[in-house]
């Protein structure tokens, strides 16, 4: 078992309103104390309450995506210093539906992970290849192509990040990597980060795709899974409760 302490982070998507937010947060918070670090990733326009909702708690929230740009005329984006105003400890980079439905290339991913350690909040940096990549036998390339354009950019503070490795065929689909599918793959990014930065021992590597309260055990207890990015199954409190459970 890692001495790495396990990251349980929540990501709705795009789902949520006031009534049940709050129904969701004082479900989650009225679950603690947890053996592991909690968070959720919420849309934009709820981060303020839940800023508030969750002031008082050790559990933290963040955003889903950022802005590569400081400010200026970017309509609809939003910077990650508008974030760190919202108190931001996390925000998803590279999610796997920002690069299939926006076009996300590696670079812009890597660009806004690097905009993000600039304002003090770690960047959750998601890898992961299509069913197709999969079939073809190029798993291995595929990730290593996308955290490699990380690595690259962000240089010596590339330890500072979490990376979340997401099958895309996984996700939202109710398929799930085998413990063993979803371990090798982690175990090749961790030899990629042991060969760019000293910190990666200590760096913690999630899992995302379609994690469960009854599979997020035998998952969590792979050696180099640190816990999970977890999407439908963080909308309801009592899920996503037990997941945190499971990573004790």
């Amino acid at each position: 078992m890692s001495a790495r302490r396990k990251l349980v982070a929540g990501n709705w998507k795009m789902h949520g309103s006031h009534s049940a937010n709050a129904e969701l947060l004082a479900g989650i918070t009225g679950a603690r104390p947890f053996a592991c670090d909690v968070a959720v990733c919420v849309p934009f326009p709820y981060l303020s309450e839940t800023a508030v909702a969750l002031a008082a708690s050790d559990i933290r929230w963040g955003a889903q995506d950022c802005s590569a740009h400081d400010q200026g005329s970017y309509t609809g984006e939003v910077s990650v210093g508008m974030l760190a105003e919202f108190g931001c400890r996390y925000v998803i980079v590279g999610h796997s539906e920002r690069r299939q439905y926006h076009q996300e290339s590696d670079q812009l991913v890597a660009d806004k992970a690097r905009a993000a350690l600039a304002r003090g909040i770690t960047p959750i940096v998601c890898v992961g290849e299509t069913l197709a990549q999969r079939e073809a036998g190029e798993t291995d390339a595929v990730v290593k192509r996308q955290l490699s354009a990380v690595i690259h950019t962000l240089g010596h503070c590339a330890g500072e990040m979490v990376v979340a490795y997401e099958p895309v065929w996984a996700i939202g689909t109710g398929r799930t990597a085998t413990p063993e599918q979803a371990q090798a793959v982690h175990a090749l990014l961790r030899a990629q980060l042991q060969a760019a930065t000293a910190h990666a021992a200590g760096m913690k590597i999630l899992y995302g795709g379609s994690v469960k309260p009854d599979n997020a055990a035998t998952l969590f207890a792979q050696p180099d899974i640190d816990g999970g990015l977890i999407g439908g199954a963080s909308l309801k409190a009592a899920d996503f409760v037990a997941i945190c459970r499971a990573a004790a």
